[in-house]
């Protein structure tokens, strides 16, 4: 399990103004999909990761894309216009992954409001990923997404 982030780290969402990531979690527990903008893991991931999150996206869950080591411009570009449909945030220092003590992106992370971890998969591992999901879905009364289905990358 990883570590609780630190609630202090500010991030840039693609189209507003920097937020701590304690302001995130005021209302809602908070799904992300970390991503590494500079290696193709990250890219195969993002139309699995965007079918997760929308899974969580009417739930009393906030989801989004953190882009790990891009600034905003660099992190609006790798997610393209999925930026319009999920939050995307960018964390150009890498601050979450590192106090959260990541070791390897993409990963799929689920906060609570108070900033302690439901859940982590670190890497594209579909076990691990089905398991934070269906905590988180469990933490939230919510449906579990399918994971793995057709059409997602290989392990």
């Amino acid at each position: 399990m990883a570590d609780a982030p630190d609630l202090s780290i500010e991030l840039q969402p693609v189209d507003g103004a920097p937020r701590a990531l304690s302001q995130l979690l005021t209302t809602f527990p908070l799904a992300a999909v970390v991503v590494d903008p500079y290696t193709h893991e990250s890219s195969w991931i993002l139309d699995t990761a965007c079918r997760i999150l929308n899974v969580f996206c009417e739930a009393d869950v906030r989801v989004a894309f953190l882009v790990a080591g891009a600034d905003v411009e660099g992190a609006a570009r790798f997610i393209g216009p999925l930026a319009e449909q999920i939050l995307t945030l960018a964390d150009p220092h890498r601050s979450i992954a590192r106090s959260m003590g990541l070791e390897h992106l993409p990963a799929f992370i689920a906060i609570r409001q108070d900033g302690s971890v439901i859940g982590t998969a670190e890497g594209w591992d579909p076990e691990s990923w089905r398991t934070t999901a269906a905590d988180l879905a469990d933490m939230t009364a919510w449906s579990r997404p399918e994971i793995p289905v057709i059409g997602d990358p290989a392990p």
